[in-house]
């Protein structure tokens, strides 16, 4: 039997003693039973009642219907003290499930209080329901209340602050798989903060992120605001001593110096010490007000900081994939990631993309030195980003390659040339430069932003093929022609590994003799469907494509072979004319290869001669003049084919070690028209005999033809007057026939 003083007495009716409600300090119990004078003796009785330093706020229901409606209401309710029987002898056990199942109130404490002990067992009540106690109202005295209570709510305090902890873990760790520094620093940062707030449930709005790069704490301050949000907005990207607040400046730099958080008034400087860095938050005083938030920040700091050095780390790749270093515009890759996004939007039809490249740029580079060739670029793309405007896209795809992106009518062709009319001034010096342009109109191509550069590149090419300083659109026919290319070089593939190339043999002939001196072997193309392909059409893009090397090996060999067999049926003073490349000829293996030729053979040097073509004797006639002495080392002689048709050197002409000049057909078909056309076959034999070298003519047709070369004294001549070119077996028939 509890002590009168210890026992739970009951006001009278007109009592009325009220606890008040709410405040965020209180903790909220609800007390449900049908008795009214049970809610006025448990008010009575926890009068004044404080439990761990926080006083009760009371709430009121007098059935398990009322107490479910107001729990859908109210909230952060800590204990519920309930009455079992009720309206229905069951009614409080249902309200237990109704408050854990349907309103998932899994934190609030249940005190069960019953008047009738045995009618529901104490032992099955706890085990079977999610409660915190189970007492008999006769023995609920006002101590064993305020020790039941208490119980229940450092209870409720304890799973409340073990739930927060873990909603604060998860959010942690989904901010943190949320935050991405693939935006950038500034991104990164901002998007930190927001995920910060989250977290810490503090207004986005009153936080800064200062880091100093030096993690030394005895080094200058050294580093920025990287993140800044609401009132310290303004402060976004600025530096320590550039800060417009004044306290602002001071809170931070202090908490810098003295490696410790810091509290002014509403705010707080949290301090974080990385591997690489000092950071420095500022925050709502709130933010940090317990030690759970502060691990929580620490936490958060740590991995923030790791991501802002990838954030930096990021920026430089993303730099360095994206832009020119030289000039800082885009490059070729992010030319063509703007170009992708342009051709998404509904009005890319609108837009042409012009590509312009430096005349002779390499020239200038070479003679200046790179320093100077860099600043002139550099002056070159500020012009044009100047005249251009930010309407439109200025890039640098390659060394000496600009590309602007814009509207048709702001890349008008003419204007992009007249943008080179004044010249360039660099170091004081004067540069006149001019510039070829490409240009594909975006409604023309069908693809992606890669597809757009190639077709302005062909364009390009092809207005590098005709006058420089000019200009070409982009057509579908250049398309076509492209496609047709790749065609047939996909079918020059197939046709050496199923050996369709061939060579013929055509005659060459002294006009003062009438003999054979020589044959020129030829290269030949039966395709698939037995026709043949023409050269000038495969093999320049043999040539371009690098199977010309192994296709001149062939040559070669099956040349040299050739020579052997002629010699082996009687003919052993003709000589092998072949023609290489100069891609061959640049080629490191080249004089192996044909030392090889001759060896495996048994071919006479003596028989065997090199031609090679005017224009690439004159392009690169110091390499070409190495070359051609170490061909002549090993016995082979040289003819200098398509003479005339290039801009000759007579200084380089006469350094060249060559034994043959061939004039071009060109050159032939009209010597029997008198003028000039006939001086000019006339003047090259003059240089031979000067120079000690002897002229064959090809191209020979007529005998007219050959009656005015022999009249100006020219030694030999090919031409389909005497034969055309042949296969092997034709070639010695007719050679037997003509003997």
């Amino acid at each position: 039997m509890a002590d009168d003083d210890d026992a739970l007495h009951f006001a009278d009716d007109d009592v009325s003693i009220k606890l008040e409600h709410a405040a965020a300090d209180c903790w909220r119990v609800l007390i449900v039973d049908d008795d009214p004078d049970v809610h006025v003796a448990t008010a009575f009785a926890l009068r004044d009642v404080r439990i761990l330093d926080r006083p009760l706020s009371l709430l009121n229901a007098h059935s398990a219907a009322e107490a479910h409606a107001l729990l859908l209401r109210e909230h952060d309710i800590a204990v519920i003290l309930l009455d079992v029987v009720m309206e229905q002898d069951d009614a409080g056990l249902s309200l237990v499930r109704v408050i854990r199942d349907e309103l998932g109130l899994s934190e609030t404490r249940i005190v069960l209080r019953t008047g009738q002990p045995g009618y529901a067992p104490e032992i099955q009540a706890i085990r079977d329901y999610d409660i915190n106690d189970y007492k008999t109202k006769s023995e609920l005295t006002r101590t064993k209340l305020f020790t039941a209570l208490t119980a229940a709510i450092r209870s409720f305090d304890q799973i409340r602050a073990i739930n927060r902890n873990r909603r604060a873990l998860d959010s942690l760790i989904t901010a943190l798989n949320e935050m991405t520094p693939l935006g950038g620093v500034d991104v990164y940062a901002a998007s930190a903060m927001r995920q910060l707030a989250l977290i810490l449930d503090i207004s986005p709005e009153s936080l800064l992120c200062f880091k100093d790069w030096a993690p030394d704490a005895q080094a200058p301050l050294a580093g920025t605001v990287v993140a800044a949000s609401g009132c310290y907005a303004a402060e976004q990207g600025r530096s320590l001593e550039a800060l417009g607040d004044e306290s602002l400046r001071s809170l931070i730099s202090t908490c810098l110096l003295s490696a410790a958080d810091l509290h002014d008034g509403p705010r707080t400087a949290c301090f974080y010490a990385g591997p690489r860095c000092r950071l420095v938050l500022v925050l709502p005083a709130e933010g940090v007000a317990t030690p759970d938030r502060r691990r929580l920040l620490d936490v958060f700091c740590g991995s923030f900081v790791v991501g802002l050095d990838n954030a930096r780390m990021f920026a430089h790749l993303h730099q360095q994939a994206y832009s020119d270093p030289l000039t800082t515009l885009p490059n070729r890759v992010g030319l063509i990631e703007q170009l992708d996004q342009r051709l998404a939007s509904a009005d890319c039809v609108r837009y042409t993309l012009a590509l312009i490249d430096i005349d002779h740029f390499a020239e200038a580079n070479d003679a200046l030195g790179h320093a100077f060739g860099d600043q002139l670029l550099r002056a070159v793309a500020q012009r044009l980003g100047n005249a251009l405007g930010s309407a439109c896209c200025l890039a640098r795809i390659s060394g000496d390659t600009f590309a602007a992106l814009g509207v048709v009518e702001d890349l008008m062709p003419n204007s992009l040339l007249s943008l080179f009319a004044e010249p360039f001034v660099i170091e004081g010096q004067e540069m006149m430069l001019t510039a070829t342009v490409g240009i594909a109109l975006l409604s023309d191509i069908d693809g992606t932003g890669t597809d757009v550069v190639k077709g302005a590149n062909i364009a390009l090419r092809r207005a590098k093929t005709g006058n420089r300083g000019e200009y070409s659109f982009f057509t579908r026919d250049m398309a076509d022609d492209i496609r047709e290319r790749v065609r047939l070089l996909q079918a020059l593939r197939h046709a050496i590994e199923r050996q369709r190339l061939f060579l013929v043999y055509q005659p060459q002939l002294s006009l003062d003799t009438g003999h054979v001196c020589g044959v020129e072997a030829l290269l030949r193309w039966r395709g698939d469907d037995g026709q043949l392909i023409p050269p000038d059409r495969f093999i320049p893009i043999a040539e371009h494509s690098g199977l010309i090397v192994s296709i001149g090996e062939w040559v070669m060999r099956t040349a040299c072979r050739q020579q052997v067999e002629l010699a082996q049926q009687g003919f052993p003073q003709i000589r092998m004319a072949i023609n290489v490349s100069v891609i061959q000829l640049r080629h490191p293996q080249f004089l192996r290869s044909l030392s090889e030729a001759l060896s495996e053979s048994g071919a006479d040097p003596r028989c065997i001669e090199l031609e090679i073509t005017e224009s690439v004797a004159m392009l690169e006639a110091d390499f070409i003049s190495r070359m051609l002495d170490q061909i002549k080392a090993l016995g082979i002689s040289i003819a200098l084919d398509d003479f005339g048709t290039g801009f000759s050197s007579l200084s380089y002409l006469r350094r060249l070690n060559i034994d043959r000049l061939k004039i071009d057909r060109s050159f032939i078909s009209s010597i029997t028209s008198g003028g000039r056309a006939q001086r000019i076959p006339e003047l090259v034999m003059q240089l031979g005999q000067t120079l000690g070298l002897a002229v064959i003519a090809e191209g020979v047709e007529v005998a007219e033809q050959a009656a005015a070369l022999s009249l100006i004294g020219c030694n030999e001549a090919q031409g389909y007057l005497y034969a055309r070119p042949m296969e092997s077996r034709m070639l010695l028939d007719w050679l037997r026939a003509r003997t």
